[in-house]
């Protein structure tokens, strides 16, 4: 049987899932922060993590990020209430595997999780398009831009955060790494793209549009 780790910081809502998957997977656990859920999702192990986006602390796509760092394959369901376009791309670039809405049945959610576990993307229904369009838009940019396709996903990570003027401590913090380990990428990334400074960087990020 599959097995499920709950992420979402209403313990009601945990309980009303809990319910619902009950004897369509095993449940190993439930947790209500981010920082509750990335120690259970590391010591249980679970197949899938169902976890809410918008919790305190950074949310679903925090807790994707933290447990990358110790079990890269680690896979991920989105639950949510919001059905909002930038709820959705930022959980799945994070690494999500799949986002339903609440809106969805115990049995539906409980294949939804089966599916994930085996490798599929799962949406609903209206997700979908959005999420394939916002893609699609992003490897037509790579395609045109052969500067862009030097940069490592992290290194793009980073630019993005310094082009949105945070400082290396905080975008070290914000992506659970050393302040030397930014300073690493960033150096990179001015090399990779023969700029000088964060400050060209930044202009750079800007003209292709590689924030919002």
């Amino acid at each position: 049987m599959t097995s499920v780790v709950i992420v979402d910081d209403h313990q009601l809502f945990r309980s009303g899932v809990r319910a619902e998957l009950d004897g369509f997977v095993d449940v190993l656990g439930d947790a209500a922060t981010v920082e509750d859920a990335v120690r259970l999702v590391i010591e249980a192990e679970p197949d899938v993590v169902v976890l809410d986006v918008q919790m305190p602390g950074g949310g679903g796509v925090e807790v994707i990020r933290q447990v990358a760092e110790r079990r890269p394959a680690q896979r991920f369901l989105a639950l949510s209430v919001s059905d909002a376009p930038e709820d959705v791309i930022a959980v799945i670039r994070a690494g999500a595997r799949g986002y339903v809405t609440k809106t969805i049945s115990g049995p539906e959610l409980a294949d939804a999780v089966r599916r994930v576990a085996d490798g599929d993307a799962v949406f609903s229904p209206r997700l979908a398009g959005f999420v394939l369009d916002a893609f699609a838009g992003e490897m037509s940019e790579r395609e045109v831009d052969p500067q862009l396709d030097q940069l490592t996903a992290r290194e793009r990570e980073v630019l993005r955060h310094i082009a949105r003027g945070y400082l290396y401590k905080e975008i070290a913090q914000r992506l659970s790494i050393s302040t030397k380990t930014v300073e690493a990428h960033v150096s990179a990334v001015l090399r990779k793209l023969q700029l000088s400074n964060r400050h060209e960087l930044s202009r750079w990020a800007v003209e292709r549009r590689l924030i919002d």
